[in-house]
Parts: structure tokens; sequence; C-alpha cells
């Protein structure tokens, strides 16, 4: 999966662009706060259909437009494609090859990009939100169904919550309408934790093999799945039975919590490196080994599913890493498309030949010098 070309109307601080990409390395270099990371956040947008950042889409706008345009062609196996994604007041338009989709679900999975950027280093040392919507996001990248259902379940959990604080304080709630909810809410989890824990059987071995090669054998990884059930259960049905079973069992509990206590929303991922706890004892070069492990295992894993790589994103991390691991990001992962940005050239160190200077939301492919 290769990018070829990405067109920006008044986003952030870029005015108008037009940028080519190669189909390898790929640096975007400037001083801070001229733009690398807004072409990285516009790229992003056409894989997830919403900024790294956290930004809404009045955030994104160019001080004064009164919308943004951000255009893309990547080519896949199947081809060219193209999608388009535009914000003009209130109205907001995507399309996919040409036609027009008012459905996000329809619009990302389409371009799939992998990204590292420095705030995710939380994955390690923040809490198991960050490393649960990691897998949220690492999944939905091949496997459409998951975000639909995922979505589902975080309306029937909104549902079941708002529920359980009239419980909370005392209002009657209809029996029949809490234990709907509850069911749903058991349905949705059981195919979630089968998801999760399939992807997280294959993570584990990709990104043990990836931190292998990153640490020069010298550091090993393990990640462990923590979730409500604590049996071996691998029927679907049998798993629905046992959250609905806690949420039954529980239903005092949570009613005094005014909040659900059971469910993937509150599932965690253990990791260790040298048999200690990651988030504890990891120094802050492991921590970014391990960060880059997943992210690459992450690729892989796309890879095995779909039968071709994603596109990968890293927003001012190398300056973050020894020359070593630059050295090994950029030889050898090289088979793939990949977008780097950077406030300087490091001696010794080969970026390829496409080079794109940025300056003040300005675009410029420059030659490499090498």
């Amino acid at each position: 999966m290769i990018i070829k070309r990405f067109e920006g109307e008044n986003f952030r601080n870029i005015e108008k662009c037009s940028i080519e990409f190669s189909p390898g390395i790929n640096l975007l270099l400037g001083n801070n706060a001229h733009g690398k990371t807004n072409l990285a956040e516009g790229i992003y947008l056409f894989s997830r259909g919403k900024s790294f950042r956290g930004a809404d889409e009045g955030e994104l706008l160019k001080f004064g437009a009164e919308g943004f345009r951000l255009f893309i062609e990547y080519e896949d196996k199947k081809g060219i494609n193209t999608l388009e994604y535009a914000k003009f007041g209130k109205e907001r338009r995507r399309k996919v090859n040409g036609y027009k989709t008012d459905k996000l679900t329809e619009f990302i999975g389409n371009l799939r990009i992998v990204i590292f950027t420095p705030d995710d280093l939380t994955l390690v040392k923040g809490g198991p939100e960050q490393r649960r919507s990691f897998l949220n996001v690492a999944i939905s990248q091949y496997d459409k169904t998951y975000i639909n259902i995922y979505y589902s379940y975080k309306k029937a959990l909104e549902n079941r919550n708002a529920l359980l604080k009239l419980m909370q304080k005392g209002f009657f709630v209809d029996e029949r309408e809490f234990n709907s909810w509850s069911e749903a809410l058991a349905e949705y989890s059981a195919f979630i934790y089968m998801k999760r824990v399939e992807y997280i059987k294959k993570l584990k071995v990709y990104t043990k093999e990836e931190l292998k090669k990153i640490s020069s054998e010298l550091e090993d990884i393990s990640l462990e799945y923590k979730s409500d059930i604590d049996e071996a259960l691998e029927n679907k049905e049998d798993i629905k039975r046992k959250y609905y079973s806690l949420l039954c069992e529980n239903k005092e509990r949570e009613c005094s919590a005014g909040v659900t206590l059971f469910g993937p929303h509150r599932d965690e991922i253990e990791i260790e490196i040298n048999g200690m706890k990651a988030r504890s004892f990891a120094s802050q070069g492991q921590q970014r080994s391990i960060v880059l492990s997943m992210k690459l295992a992450e690729g892989e894993i796309i890879k095995k599913n779909i039968g071709e790589y994603p596109v990968y994103i890293f927003d001012d991390v190398l300056s973050e890493l020894d020359e070593g691991r630059q050295k090994f990001i950029l030889s050898e992962i090289n088979d793939r498309q990949i977008i780097i940005t950077s406030c300087a050239l490091r001696e010794n160190i080969d970026f390829g030949e496409n080079i794109i200077e940025v300056k003040s939301g300005v675009y410029e492919n420059v030659s490499s010098h090498r």
C-alpha cells in the first residue's frame, strides 16, 4: 500500500499544497511548528476518520478560512484509489473513489496507516485505556465488523450506565429494559473479547521478533491480555453467558457505583520486558523500543491479513532513538512506504532520495544531497 499524492487546502497552517510521495522512505524535513505534524495528521485522517491528536474538526481549520479540503491518491494491490475529506460550515463531505458516503465505517479501513508519535509512549507508561485504544484501532485496520460492533457496544454501555445512574439515585427502572441492555452488552462483549484474544496471540509473536531485532537480541518482551474472562473459554456462546452472568450477579455493586463494572471497556494488556513490568521499570529507551516493536508488529499483522503492508508514519521519533535503531528503521524495513518527520538530517544516516522541505506550511521536494 503506497500513498502517491496528497492535496490539502486550509488545513491547520496549510493554505494549499500538492505533494508527491515515493514508494520507500519519505522525509518531511523542517523546524518545529512549521507543519510537518499537520501534514501527518491530514494523511492519518483518511485512515481513522479523525485526528491522532484528539482535535475536533474546528481545530483543523486554518484561521480565517470557512472550510478545509483534503484529498489523497493511493495504490493498493487492487489498483489506484482516491479518498476525499472536506468540511465547510456544518457540511461534511467524504468520498471514496469519487463516490460520496455518509457512513464513517465505509470511509475508514480503506487506507491502512500505522503511526508512531511521541505520545504513543503512553502505551507503556499510561493507563489501561491507552492500550485498549491501541487494540481497537489496530483490529479495525483490517476488520470493519469489529469497529461496527465496538460502536454498538459503546452505545449499549452508555444506555446501561444511564439506567444504573437512575437506580443509584433511587428512580424506578423497567427490569425488562435493563436486562435487554445487559443481554446486548454480553453479546457484543463476547465478540470483542474473541477478536482481541485472537489479535493478542499474533501481536505477542511479532512484537517479540521485532524487539529482538531492534535491540540486537538484548531485550525480550511478553504481552498478556487481562479481562473479566478468567477461564479458558473459546466458544462465543459460553463467553456471552459468562459476561451475562457477571452483569447479573453484580447488579447490586454496579447500582452502588452507578456504572458497569464488567466488560471489554475495563480490559488491559500487561507488558513485561526482560521479566519486569514495563510500566514500572522500563527505561525511556526501552519504552520507545517497545512501542516501535508493537507498531511494527501491527503492520506485520495487517500484511498477513490483507496481503500488503500499510503505510507507516513516524512523527518526530527518530531524534529520540540512538543511531543503531535509526539505521534499523531506515535500512531493515525499507521494503514498505515510510513517512518520517524530522527537524534535521543526521550524519551517516541515509534517508533516501525523497526529502520534502517544510517551511510555514509550504512543502517542496528537494535533493537529499547523498
